[in-house]
């Protein structure tokens, strides 16, 4: 009877791991805050988008282009520049009965136009992902963004 229960208990579990999806945990605002070479209080002008999809996922990556309005952590940037920033989302697209890779979907609460927020970046760091080295400024993955109630000063 105890084998038999044992089977059981492994095919439940089988078929939970199978059917798993990994999302990544947001990281606190003192986490964001740590792991952040640059933040900065900006409004979204434009954003551009570029997709591209493969057997298991379509992913859209994003540059938006923010003026800053306030910075609190990092050099190199002052009140008034324009930022260009990076972030992705992506969504399964393949087979149904496929074992769904155990992966990210990428970034959380992305901006629209217009919106004033505050942006955890990453340069030439970990960005919550993986580490970039190109000079870019990557939004912390998952939850760079904070939206702001009024604009940014």
């Amino acid at each position: 009877m105890k084998i038999i229960r044992f089977a059981m208990q492994l095919a439940v579990l089988s078929a939970m791991v199978y059917g798993a999806y990994a999302e990544k945990v947001d990281m606190t605002p003192e986490k964001l805050r740590q792991t952040a070479t640059h933040i900065i209080l900006g409004t979204v002008l434009h954003i551009y988008e570029r997709s591209e999809t493969d057997n298991a996922w379509d992913t859209t990556h994003y540059l938006a282009e923010v003026e800053a309005n306030a910075v609190e952590k990092g050099d190199n940037i002052s009140k008034g520049d324009l930022v260009y920033i990076r972030y992705w989302r992506r969504r399964w697209v393949g087979a149904q009965n496929d074992l769904r890779i155990l992966d990210t979907a990428g970034h959380r609460g992305l901006p629209k136009t217009g919106e004033s927020l505050r942006i955890y970046l990453a340069r030439n760091a970990y960005d919550g992902f993986s580490v970039t080295a190109d000079g870019g400024f990557n939004v912390i993955g998952a939850n760079g963004f904070e939206k702001l109630e009024k604009p940014a000063p």
